[in-house]
């Protein structure tokens, strides 16, 4: 008889249940209610938590569009306005992006979150017959809750930044700086030619001050190259770049 209970209390719903823990590393919402309660608010609270991020990443990026803008209007709005104006909108920008990097890798600590319960919790969800993408995916959920690390390299987030928006960014400022130092009308000593006819004029345009105009170029080149190293040498498509085609 009490092989026969204990039988019949393995086959009975909390057996199976009790079973279906043991075996799998994910709960599945027909667990319980408490279960999908706590499952549900805790997703709707890291999902406002990488809203929140996001948000801001969209204000650096407004802030970096804004200041572009005014500068440009200034530079190239008036003869009297020095090439330094846009050399200082590059760095004031380059400064944004600083900003933004850093901010995009608490995005994508949060995001990494959602995107685990997302794609192997809730599509398991709406969609029973394929199993879970990863079958650790809570213990490394729950790592991550007990010891937060960033999930992406300063770099790599700069480099990412710089592919969705700000290369052309720089882009805008290297071509208004070109056309401010190769246009003679655009320059304070106004001649008869629209533009320059000479490396020596150009040379003489780039120049700030007692700084020669070559060492001005040489920087400026300098600093465009350093930006497209970062962002092909740091470009990746790990993590979330590798499911789907919607990414920030």
């Amino acid at each position: 008889m009490a092989e026969k209970h204990e039988t019949m209390s393995n086959d009975s719903p909390t057996g199976l249940v009790e079973k279906m823990e043991r075996s799998s590393s994910f709960r599945f919402p027909v667990l319980g209610k408490d279960d999908i309660t706590t499952l549900s608010h805790y997703y709707r609270g890291e999902m406002a938590r990488m809203m929140s991020w996001r948000d801001r990443l969209d204000r650096t990026t407004n802030w970096a569009i804004g200041a572009v803008a005014a500068m440009l209007s200034i530079s190239l709005g008036t003869t009297s306005a020095h090439h330094v104006v846009l050399i200082f909108s590059m760095v004031m920008v380059c400064l944004l992006l600083q900003i933004e990097s850093r901010r995009y890798r608490f995005f994508h600590l949060f995001r990494t979150r959602v995107r685990l319960l997302e794609r192997n919790y809730y599509s398991h969800f709406f969609d029973s017959e394929k199993s879970p993408e990863q079958r650790d995916w809570s213990a490394e959920l729950a790592e991550t809750l007990r010891h937060p690390r960033f999930t992406i390299g300063r770099r790599q987030a700069m480099a990412r930044r710089l592919a969705r928006n700000y290369s052309w960014i720089f882009l805008i400022l290297l071509a208004a700086w070109l056309l401010k130092v190769s246009t003679a009308v655009l320059q304070p000593r106004t001649g008869e030619a629209e533009f320059i006819h000479s490396v020596d004029e150009f040379l003489r345009n780039t120049a700030i001050g007692y700084i020669p105009g070559e060492v001005v170029l040489v920087g400026v080149l300098t600093f465009y190259g350093w930006l497209f190293y970062v962002m092909i040498r740091h470009r990746t498509n790990e993590g979330e770049l590798t499911f789907g085609e919607a990414h920030v």
